[in-house]
């Protein structure tokens, strides 16, 4: 695409003054010096760390013919002076690429929780209606959302190859540094709201502004909004596109076990492979996604029944250990809430295979360092309310001590009032954490590993070392069983 043909096609990017240089031939678009490709287009982005105008020399010497700039520089290439570099490099990779997402159904869901889930069922959904589905999101890629050149160059290799649908989770950080700008969703959905990242947002009110900015006509045609959140309430009284909603109360018959649930909606027979009453709210968001689109109910419940297992979502791991044993990546205090609840209602003699038996609820889990710090008073103070067993460790910690950020969580469960009678642990090293819990727990209970869910490294410090939550789970069991 010529350069000249590319820069029109920056609508919404304010452009400072006219391209000098002359014209060139534009094949990609990238942020990265070291993904240069002969005839690129070399986006300077300016990042927290990192300025991308430092990496234009270097660009330039790998083939870039041509440079999207915030600041006019000494290279003898064509430049085109914006006023923000990650608003015109949208836009431009979305031209050059030939805006792929024209060519195919595309579902993007948001919210706190619920995001990874959500999209693996709702591709299980258009799978069954017979469409070929990619997804994009935490479980694909180093970030749940990419930079909007890699995007859309992922979107363009998809069409080229066939694809009908793609389902991705935005994250709150994707909207706010404009990596889905130049993308229309066919549906965005939202899953709920509750507090996270408010080292970067602030406050909740702003994280929920941010959120809300997917749901105007600009970037969605039509939205799906969880009714059962707050925020979803709020949202469905502010967004400016037609809004279906969902909650919780038009299942019947939900039967809830360690290994999925069964409920009935729209009169058909639901049975899910995945456990847990919140997992029971994400099938919903997929579903009515799904119905909005035109696919029939009973494909939305065929596709939903399909066996699926997500990585490190109320994942079961299997070491032959006589008591239940989850991998969940809940780092946030409403993710942990209803982790702990869903595992709460498991062992409180409800379900089948605990009927007549009471069991208890042990759970392991940390803060992340260098993150925000306000939830993780309260992550202890739910943890008090609602376990039985509570163990505090270590979970990518980074820069700052593990000592003071399990300080701070122990602070939120000494101040919870209505504690019940729970012993806490502090153990600093996540492998004899997990160890600690794999010991105590007995036939009936539910032991809940959580915070790093599919991750398979841990920051401390500045090492980083291998780290599965579920192979340390098989590793420490069978040591426990060999020492028997």
């Amino acid at each position: 695409m010529e350069l000249s043909a590319l820069v029109s096609e920056l609508s919404d990017a304010e452009i400072l003054a006219p391209t000098n240089g002359g014209d060139v031939v534009v094949f990609d678009v990238v942020h990265n010096s070291r993904a240069v490709t002969p005839e690129s287009l070399f986006c300077c982005v300016v990042g927290a760390k990192s300025d991308g105008h430092n990496f234009a020399e270097d660009a330039v010497s790998n083939g870039a013919v041509a440079l999207i700039v915030e600041r006019k520089l000494d290279i003898a290439v064509p430049q085109v002076l914006v006023g923000n570099a990650r608003v015109a490099m949208a836009q431009a990779a979305a031209a050059c690429n030939g805006h792929p997402a024209e060519a195919m159904t595309l579902v993007g869901v948001t919210g706190t929780n619920g995001k990874t889930t959500t999209i693996a069922m709702l591709r299980q959904i258009f799978i069954a209606s017979g469409r070929r589905t990619e997804m994009i999101g935490t479980l694909t890629g180093s970030r749940t959302t990419p930079e909007s050149s890699d995007l859309q160059r992922q979107l363009a290799q998809w069409r080229d190859s066939g694809v009908a649908a793609v389902v991705m989770e935005v994250s709150s950080h994707a909207i706010e540094l404009h990596r889905v700008d130049a993308l229309r969703f066919d549906v965005a959905v939202f899953t709920n709201l509750s507090r996270d990242h408010l080292d970067w947002h602030g406050s909740m009110e702003e994280y929920f502004s941010v959120k809300a900015r997917l749901f105007g006509p600009d970037h969605c045609k039509q939205a799906v909004v969880n009714d059962d959140s707050p925020y979803g309430r709020l949202l469905v009284d502010t967004a400016s596109v037609a809004i279906d909603s969902y909650a919780l109360s038009e299942v019947v018959d939900l039967k809830l076990t360690t290994s999925g649930s069964s409920f009935t909606w729209r009169n058909l027979p639901v049975e899910l492979s995945i456990a847990g009453e919140f997992n029971v709210s994400n099938a919903l968001g997929a579903a009515h996604a799904a119905s909005v689109l035109g696919i029939d109910d009973a494909t939305i419940a065929r596709g939903l029944s399909q066996p699926l297992t997500i990585e490190g979502r109320f994942e079961a791991v299997e070491a032959g250990q006589p008591f239940a044993v989850f991998v969940d990546y809940a780092h946030t205090p409403d993710g942990l809430e209803h982790l702990l609840t869903a595992a709460g209602a498991l062992v409180g003699g409800d379900s089948a295979e605990h009927q007549g038996t009471q069991g208890r609820v042990v759970v392991v889990f940390g803060c992340g360092g260098d993150r925000d710090t306000t939830k993780r008073p309260a992550m202890g103070e739910l943890a008090a309310q609602l376990a039985d067993l509570v163990i505090v460790t270590s979970d990518n910690s980074r820069s700052e001590p593990t000592n003071q950020i399990i300080e701070t969580i122990v602070e939120g469960y000494e101040s919870c009032r209505d504690r019940r009678s729970v012993e806490l642990v502090i153990e600093p090293d996540r492998r004899r954490a997990i160890a600690r819990a794999l010991a105590f727990g007995r036939k009936g209970d539910i032991v809940l590993v959580a915070g790093k869910g599919h991750e398979t490294t841990m920051n401390i410090g500045h090492v980083t070392e291998d780290f599965d939550d579920r192979i340390v789970v098989h590793e420490e069991w069978q040591r426990m069983v060999s020492a028997s």
